[in-house]
């Protein structure tokens, strides 16, 4: 019964604080996403989910039935034109408003740079940049331009300086960014705001099972805080964007990924880790 109540609140905000919201969240029928649509579940916001597959979505609406907010879903391929208008114009007929999207929905495969086929990165980038446009354009020219505001959060992935094994994604990804920046400037006239949210290495469903078992076990060797992220963390700080508490941050890219943007694995690293006692004199530290 305790972990039952624990589930159905949040555990960082205070209740309602997304009442009488509305987001768009795609790719919610796993991981970040469904994680995110849970929490603003919590808070009280009603959350349009959509994914190309039926089967997840529809668990996510399980998993919310009984939270304090509304979850509605559609099957959507967020590279489809058609598709993305008729999603937004039925969301504007059920609800008559949109306050956030959240651009979660993107993919990859992992491959070295010269193992990529032409159609391999044309799908990618198809995903990632030209579905985060057509989401984001839909959303403003339907709902946020003529409503007075609203905000495009999209998730990208960190480390920033560079991934091996997925030059199509890191490309992509940049793009998203730098989307997000440029439109940050163009629609605050509209009062709308963009922002990106770079996540690092998180426990995810497609990170625990669809990678090389050697990448699943050492991954969290590599992020200085010795650890990989919680999907949820991701959700809070998502929430966090759309609440209020967010409305002044536009044009950012805000990095969660336990340090890994700035350095790989621990510190300090192999023989620099000893103490200074087990140095030798001259390499010990010197005190004013």
């Amino acid at each position: 019964m305790a972990e039952r109540e624990r589930s159905q609140r949040s555990q960082v905000f205070r209740d309602g604080l997304l009442e009488g919201t509305v987001c768009a969240v795609s790719g919610a029928g796993t991981g970040l996403g469904r994680e995110t649509a849970l929490e603003m579940l919590r808070l009280g916001a009603t959350v349009v989910g959509c994914g190309r597959r039926a089967e997840p979505l529809a668990e996510t609406a399980a998993l919310g039935e009984g939270l304090a907010g509304r979850f509605e879903h559609g099957v959507l391929d967020i590279r489809e034109e058609d598709e993305v208008d008729a999603f937004f114009d039925r969301l504007l007929e059920r609800h008559g408003r949109l306050d956030v999207l959240v651009n979660n929905a993107g993919g990859q495969f992992l491959s070295p740079a010269e193992a990529i086929s032409p159609k391999g990165f044309r799908a990618v980038v198809e995903l990632n940049v030209t579905g985060t446009w057509l989401m984001s354009q839909a959303a403003a020219t339907k709902a946020f331009i003529p409503g007075g505001g609203g905000k495009v959060l999209s998730v990208t992935l960190s480390p920033h300086n560079g991934m091996p094994g997925m030059v199509h994604s890191g490309a992509a990804r940049a793009a998203a960014e730098n989307m997000m920046r440029t439109l940050a400037t163009e629609w605050s006239r509209f009062g709308v705001t963009t922002c990106s949210v770079a996540a690092g290495h998180f426990a995810t469903e497609t990170l625990l099972t669809k990678y090389p078992r050697e990448i699943v076990e050492n991954v969290a060797k590599t992020v200085p805080v010795g650890r990989t992220g919680r999907p949820e963390e991701v959700a809070w700080l998502l929430a966090y964007l759309a609440s209020p508490a967010g409305d002044y941050y536009s044009g950012a890219t805000i990095t969660i990924d336990g340090g890994r943007d700035n350095w790989f694995g621990p510190w300090p690293p192999g023989e620099l880790s000893r103490r200074d006692g087990d140095l030798p004199a001259e390499e010990r530290r010197v005190e004013p």
